[in-house]
């Protein structure tokens, strides 16, 4: 269902395909272009592996709450799959196949020896204790201990999970298994065998491809403006890091609202006010308060969309005023959008792309829980700032070659890669 905001409440507006529905629409149009053989298809399409789980955990209430869970494997042809785990009260299993088969892509687009998983678990930890959601953690944990493994399949935050609750999942599964296993789990704290430069890394990997963007579009960073919807670490992160290359980023938004100012709001200022006001911008009075929809559609040269999905529909497409969208957050456009924005000519680099600098951190924080040796936050910058860049000219490239989308382009650039892994790997 799509969502739109009006003072920042999200509320649903049109039925529209389901995630999963929507990944493959834009799937089966890069596969027939690669002519990918029905066999072959039919793989791609299927999730190895899906497990739902239901949580028994006693509230501080001393009732007993049943929390629904999921872990979707979606390939495991590159590697261990690799994906997030997701709080939210309308987490829904379509969600996280799509969200797991966009991992599957987004790994091999930047060329990271992954598969492609994803987990979530209904419930609103906004509402719930520290000790619940420990206790929420721990048996979800437990529960997927013969599933998850550091050579079998690595969780990470995704929306409404953080550091915290990724060591909590780190000390459960070391605690089942009867010894430490820090690779098991990516953005986990820094004392605990974190990476530094994870926490920025998927806003670094927006500003990265943003920049090369405006390059293939010939547009200077310093003259241009851009609007950024959503302000948690992603939004926020991209937002900072664009203006420091400066971008005059004029308008921002959380669930309080959208907030603009035509000389470009302070960044910095924004980032201290939404610490300190209890992760919120309500209130802010370095802009004018406007509706989310006006943020969409307002006069600037980039979009950066780091919110929820299916923001950009069919339904407000065709206004958008931006030359250049660069998907921070998963799965912001639909697939009924992409037509109209291919037809005015906007460029968007995709959610695979654009944001797939978090993957590739954590894929690098992997590594040096592998190796016992940790890497400098200049190498850290270096390394994802050389492999965004790349990637962001490997699918530019072959844009042109098959004249299509960036996004198609995208998934052409994923689905060969792991077909041709497949191929050479054998079905049985």
């Amino acid at each position: 269902m799509a969502l739109t905001q009006t003072n920042g409440t999200p509320h649903p507006v049109e039925e529209v395909e389901n995630p999963f529905e929507s990944m493959l629409s834009r799937f089966q149009e890069a596969a027939k272009i690669l002519d990918i053989d029905e066999d072959t298809h039919k793989i791609l399409v299927s999730p190895a592996k899906e497990v739902k789980v239901n949580l028994t955990v006693k509230m501080d209430n001393g009732r007993v709450q049943v929390f629904e869970g999921w872990r979707v494997i979606h390939s495991v042809y590159l590697g261990p799959s690799k994906g997030g785990i997701r709080y939210a009260p309308n987490v829904h299993l379509e969600e996280v196949k799509a969200l797991a088969a966009w991992m599957s892509f987004k790994c091999a687009v930047v060329n990271v020896p992954f598969g492609g998983a994803k987990g979530g678990i209904k419930c609103n930890p906004r509402e719930m204790s520290k000790g619940e959601l420990e206790r929420l953690t721990r048996a979800y944990t437990f529960a997927l201990a013969d599933i998850i493994g550091p050579d079998r399949d690595i969780p990470a935050p995704d929306v409404g999970t953080d550091p915290q609750i990724m060591a909590w999942i780190y000390d459960a599964y070391s605690r089942r298994m009867g010894f430490s296993s820090p690779a098991i789990v990516t953005g986990k704290p820094l004392v605990l065998g974190g990476s530094l430069g994870r926490v920025e890394a998927t806003g670094r990997g927006v500003m990265v491809s943003a920049l090369a963007a405006m390059g293939k579009l010939g547009m200077n960073p310093k003259e241009s403006s851009a609007a950024v919807q959503g302000f948690g670490n992603v939004g926020s992160i991209s937002a900072q890091l664009i203006a420091e290359k400066g971008v005059k980023v004029k308008a921002i938004s959380d669930v309080s609202g959208a907030y603009w100012n035509d000389n470009g709001i302070n960044i910095p200022e924004a980032m201290d006010y939404y610490k300190s006001n209890n992760l919120s911008l309500d209130g802010y009075k370095g802009a004018e308060k406007i509706g989310n929809e006006e943020l969409l559609t307002a006069k600037v040269d980039l979009l950066v969309p780091a919110a929820i999905e299916d923001q950009i529909t069919r339904h407000n497409a065709d206004k958008i005023q931006a030359r250049l969208i660069v998907e921070g957050a998963n799965g912001p456009t639909s697939a009924g959008a992409d037509t109209i924005l291919n037809s005015k000519g906007i460029m968007v680099v995709p959610d695979i792309l654009a944001n797939a600098g978090g993957v590739t951190v954590s894929y690098f924080e992997w590594v040096q829980n592998r190796m016992g040796h940790f890497w400098s936050l200049d190498d850290v910058y270096k390394k994802e700032d050389q492999v965004m860049h790349d990637s962001f000219e490997k699918v530019y490239q072959t844009s042109q070659k098959y004249n299509c989308s960036l996004r198609i382009a995208a998934y052409i650039v994923a689905i060969d890669k792991i077909a041709s892994t497949m191929k050479l790997r054998g079905v049985f």
